[in-house]
């Protein structure tokens, strides 16, 4: 679900965090150690608490003593730093997040909610899509700039419905459903996409978002670079995320290797059972004119769902 690297990158931004705080605590109490003498020697003793307490339960002696002076101590150092005139806790470690102390899980080995907030925002902005997705989702997408059309209303108003049923239940079916978006620039195409894609993210799906010419861009420098020796293929990533979002298929230059790119992204993609939404311009009659029946066939084959978005440009409204 999440990706390996924005895993990697969210772990070393909660363990950055669990640093920070601590160096803090420890500059902190320095800080104190250098305002009191008390506070040094009570510092020195504490930290020798843990060994001495292994060494009183290796002799059979009687540790609760020991917690006993313990937490005196802790009583003491507090009262001492807040007659300095500074709160009571001023040295204690202050993590980011309370819950699991800033380290990204729970006692029972649940990941912690602010971990699973960071790897939100870090799929979303590896996602291809992150300003969109900071404006556009299915709670502020308006059906009644369609009003102006009854049917028009009637079926937006289905596809709005559809795709928040398709993002609520994907994932939960052993058989990927492929969405193709048809309409005129402005009718909602994008705006829907991105809802789904937000909502999928929120769920931990690796979800992106990007344009035909540029996925097949991407092809094109893995080709050329491949003759310079070993590289990590770009490409890579369209052919395994969990929803991949095509925009603009139809405006691409067109010659033998983007077809060849198309068939075997989009094939591959069936094959391992990943679902993809793709969003065009072109009516299928379009897409049969311009592309020949490998691709016409799989953009539009089993497993696609075709929705026709329909209206005025819908952004001249204000949305």
């Amino acid at each position: 679900m999440y990706t390996y690297d924005n895993f990697n990158k969210v772990k070393d931004m909660i363990a950055e965090r669990c640093a920070e705080a601590r160096r803090t605590s420890e500059m902190r109490s320095a800080e104190m150690r250098g305002l009191s003498r008390e506070i040094a020697e009570i510092d020195e003793e504490l930290s020798g608490t843990g060994m001495l307490i292994f060494k009183t339960a290796c002799a059979g002696g009687d540790i609760n003593a020991v917690k006993t002076r313990n937490q005196e101590l802790v009583a003491r150092r507090r009262a001492i730093i807040k007659s300095l005139g500074f709160p009571e806790d001023y040295t204690d470690v202050k993590y980011f997040c309370p819950e699991c102390k800033d380290s990204g899980f729970l006692e029972n080995t649940r990941m912690c909610s602010c971990f699973k907030s960071l790897l939100v925002t870090e799929n979303i902005k590896s996602s291809g899509m992150g300003s969109l997705i900071e404006r556009q989702s299915f709670d502020n997408f308006n059906l009644e700039v369609y009003a102006y059309d009854a049917e028009i209303y009637r079926r937006m108003e289905y596809i709005f419905n559809e795709s928040k049923i398709f993002a609520e239940s994907f994932g939960k079916s052993k058989t990927s459903k492929n969405l193709l978006f048809v309409g005129n620039t402005g009718t909602g195409k994008t705006h829907i996409s991105t809802s789904i894609a937000k909502r999928l993210i929120e769920r931990g799906y690796d979800v992106l978002y990007e344009t035909t010419q540029n996925i097949i861009s991407a092809f094109e420098n893995d080709r050329f670079r491949s003759g310079y020796g070993p590289h990590e293929p770009e490409s890579d990533k369209y052919l395994e995320c969990d929803l991949l979002i095509m925009d603009d298929l139809g405006t691409e230059f067109s010659n033998q290797f983007t077809v060849s790119c198309l068939y075997n992204l989009i094939n591959t993609r069936r094959n391992k059972g990943l679902s993809t939404i793709i969003s065009t311009n072109l009516s299928p009659k379009e897409l049969a004119a311009k592309y020949d029946d490998r691709i016409y066939s799989r953009v539009i084959g089993d497993g696609t769902v075709i929705y026709n978005f329909g209206g005025k440009d819908y952004r001249l409204f204000g949305n």
